[in-house]
């Protein structure tokens, strides 16, 4: 979707900006490609920069409740310095990287009701604009995909899926923000587990999963959280039996007494035993509607949130929602 605009700054006749991204959704630490459009106005103007910024519409938890906004993540610059003449189109062409930890947006081609987009800036002498803004597409990469379809043949259905802003303490987490991809369990795990959350904390070599499961056996006096950390690399993907490696890993989740932390963080326990933090409150169950897993692995479904085009339709308005609530402010 483009979403296309006069400059504000510069008044009524001014250049108009119109950014089209190559089609397709782009895995994280893959290049999204692209072209940003300017059309001249009624007279010439000098386009000092152009400039992408990601954003993410985050969820915050403070102690008056939970918040939404946006959150800006990585910023380029992609072009600039010449002379826009009145009523001239001019194209310049860019192909930036996307971070490592960027959330997952889609998952089979379904939209997982996470926000994400690309802003586009420019600063026109001495004037500057936020553009246009363009939905941001992210597929998993193919180990995270391995690792969700291994839970759905485990019978682990979608729940939902958020950004939440904070640290996984104990991680080699960059960005301001992390993913909680919300499972339910099967039946025969229904009985001990509400649900289960994923976290991947990705980078060029490899990948941490974090796994919290919020627990409702009575050996502990009711629900509590568990948590495991477990590292894999790229290169595993396609050479792992990933439903008996998962499968390990939800034994020593299940098996793990509830973690003691303090106020805001939770006990992680790695692989090796040793002890971590991930931080951000606990959520409980997302709006979203249990998808029963089927064959193919984790089924996504119209009940997992905001899917397809309507996603499409309503991240122009989540953002300049912000944007006028921060106008509002000052």
């Amino acid at each position: 979707m483009v979403f296309k605009r006069l400059l504000g700054s510069i008044g009524v006749g001014g250049p108009a900006v119109d950014t089209v991204l190559s089609p397709g959704a782009v895995p994280p630490g893959g290049s999204l490609t692209g072209e940003v459009r300017l059309e001249g106005g009624d007279a010439a103007f000098d386009i000092e920069h152009i400039t992408l910024e990601f954003v993410a519409r985050v969820e915050a938890e403070t102690d008056d409740g939970e918040h939404e906004g946006e959150v800006a993540f990585e910023r380029f610059t992609v072009g600039g310095g010449f002379r826009l003449e009145a009523g001239v189109q001019h194209t310049v062409p860019f192909s930036v990287t996307v971070p490592w930890e960027t959330p997952v947006t889609e998952l089979h081609g379904q939209a997982l009701g996470v926000v994400l987009g690309v802003r586009t800036g420019i600063a026109v002498a001495g004037a500057r604009d936020k553009g246009d803004l363009d939905v941001l597409a992210v597929r998993p990469l193919p180990v995270q995909e391995a690792i969700l379809e291994a839970f759905g043949q485990l019978g682990f259905g979608f729940r939902s899926a958020d950004v939440e802003y904070g640290h996984c303490r104990g991680t080699a987490q960059q960005l301001p923000f992390y993913q909680e991809i919300e499972l339910t369990p099967p039946p025969h795990h229904a009985h001990a587990v509400n649900e289960v959350e994923v976290t991947f904390i990705a980078g060029p070599g490899g990948m941490e999963v974090l796994l919290e499961a919020d627990r409702r056996d009575a050996l502990y006096g009711g629900g509590h959280d568990t948590l495991t950390r477990h590292t894999v690399t790229h290169e595993e993907a396609g050479h792992t039996d990933w439903n008996a490696r998962v499968g390990a890993w939800l034994n020593q989740l299940l098996e793990h007494g509830p973690s003691h932390a303090g106020h805001g963080s939770h006990g992680l326990v790695d692989e090796t035993g040793h002890g971590s933090h991930h931080h951000g409150g606990h959520r409980g169950p997302g709006a979203g509607t249990a998808i029963a897993a089927g064959a193919a692995g984790l089924a996504v479904g119209v009940g997992a949130g905001i899917i397809g085009a309507e996603i499409v339709d309503e991240i122009g308005d989540a953002f300049e929602e912000d944007e006028e609530e921060a106008g509002d402010d000052d």
